[in-house]
């Protein structure tokens, strides 16, 4: 593994493990084990966030990776990786919306949102997932270029 795939490869696991954390997390509060529902979210947070960190920072020090697979599915690639990005942006802003109301001791907001957020995140994680497969597993990944780039396809 060269040092292209490391942090691709690093970031799907910690986005993977933040939704496990998740859908424990939405196990242990329904059997009313609120501390450590509490501590696991925590946690699941902190995986995001690693993601977050690890994927920014090699968006702006080396920048990201294009389509490699072939033309005609390129188009299809790119629908999918804006939607992925629009989801995963919509995610982020609930998942913190969803800790406020929580360290707010707004509980029911807090349960309302989760619910909806618990969601949205394990999509995104599926998605991000498939598109660390399309581009490292299923077709060699194309150059490395600006993220503006890679989106628009050009």
């Amino acid at each position: 593994m060269d040092l292209f795939t490391l942090f691709p490869t690093l970031s799907t696991s910690f986005i993977v493990i933040s939704a496990v954390l998740v859908a424990i997390g939405w196990g242990l509060i329904i059997k009313g084990k609120r501390e450590a529902h509490k501590k696991t979210m925590i946690a699941a947070a902190v995986a995001a966030l690693l993601f977050f960190v690890i994927y920014m920072s090699r968006t702006v020090f080396i920048g990201n990776t294009s389509w490699g697979g072939p033309d005609n599915l390129k188009g299809y690639y790119q629908t999918f990786l804006v939607f992925h990005i629009v989801l995963a942006t919509v995610a982020a802003v609930f998942g913190i919306t969803t800790l406020v109301l929580g360290f707010k001791a707004k509980y029911a907001k807090h349960r309302k949102w989760g619910r909806v957020t618990s969601v949205i995140w394990f999509c995104t994680a599926v998605t991000g997932v498939a598109v660390y497969v399309l581009l490292y597993l299923m077709y060699p990944g194309g150059h490395t270029k600006p993220v503006w780039e890679v989106i628009l396809g050009v």
